[in-house]
């Protein structure tokens, strides 16, 4: 199963890796500053926005960040699923019928999400920088980094170990979001599937279940998502952000500057790559939990 949890997310990130990049870029168009123009004056949609990256920057940029996404998905699946099952397990515990009430599924994704994400945070930091670097070169300005080593080496050299962490709430409250989406949606319509029809606990079920927890986690997750990569994205000058004081600021800006939908930015690429994803990672997970003689999720 540790097998799984670190080669699975490798295979499926790398090839799904374009559309995360394309949702970044997608997240910080028109991002504005407050009392100053946009950053970014062209608006594309999904699609445009990808071909450009290639006719601008060269296909291959497509995979910009890709190393740093592997780092994180590695740590924060292991860390999301450990947590939540110990919680369910150890802590909340199940009913006497074996099931899991709602309440317990969404404070143990919450939960599992927020430790998960917190622990794989300074990955996601140099991924959001590196996935920025092509659009800083078109606008003329410097690069900031080289390589994934240089990425930490040089945000640890700016401002210490500590700003590793920087927009690590928006981050965590993305990841909690996302969790509570995806492992309480997925367990609670699971049990609630076999409990109120007649499928059994087969891939059915589990497909039926993973097709509502990729929804419900990319809806849940990507306001959030758009604030951690804007204040992640943001220039910092001694430990302090430039554009934004707080997720709380870049969120009211956000809505101020673009409207409320611009929290939505990217939800599309969010779903399509989430949705395939969550349908694989469950399917598997399932299938190996049942080869290694574990009792199913």
């Amino acid at each position: 199963m540790l097998v799984f949890l670190k080669l699975k997310p490798q295979a499926s990130h790398t090839v799904t890796y374009p559309l995360d990049l394309t949702k970044t870029r997608l997240q910080l168009q028109s991002e504005h500053v407050s009392g100053s123009s946009s950053i970014d004056v062209q608006r594309r949609g999904m699609v445009r926005t990808a071909f450009g990256i290639v006719e601008e920057e060269g296909l291959m940029k497509l995979w910009q960040g890709v190393t740093p996404a592997i780092y994180r998905h590695i740590v924060y699946t292991g860390c999301r699923m450990s947590f939540y099952e110990f919680i369910r397990e150890n802590v909340l515990y199940r009913d006497s019928d074996g099931t899991y009430a709602v309440w317990k599924a969404i404070v143990g994704g919450l939960t599992a999400g927020a430790l998960a994400q917190f622990i794989a945070s300074p990955t996601d930091l140099v991924k959001v920088q590196m996935q920025m670097e092509g659009r800083l070169r078109l606008e003329g300005k410097p690069p900031r980094v080289k390589n994934t080593l240089h990425a930490f080496t040089k945000i640890v050299h700016d401002g210490g170990i500590r700003s590793l962490w920087k927009g690590w709430v928006p981050n965590v409250q993305r990841a909690a979001l996302v969790n509570l989406g995806d492992l309480a949606t997925y367990d609670t319509a699971k049990h609630l599937i076999l409990k109120h029809t007649a499928l059994q606990d087969n891939y059915v079920t589990h497909a039926l279940s993973s097709s509502c927890s990729g929804l419900i986690a990319a809806t849940m997750g990507t306001p959030a998502d758009v604030v951690k990569t804007r204040v992640m994205n943001q220039p910092v000058k001694h430990g302090r952000g430039l554009l934004y004081k707080s997720s709380f600021d870049c969120l009211m800006k956000t809505v101020r500057m673009e409207g409320f939908f611009a929290l939505y930015k990217g939800f599309l690429p969010i779903w399509i790559r989430m949705a395939p994803w969550s349908l694989t990672f469950w399917l598997s997970y399932e299938q190996i939990r049942k080869r290694a003689g574990t009792s199913s999720f």
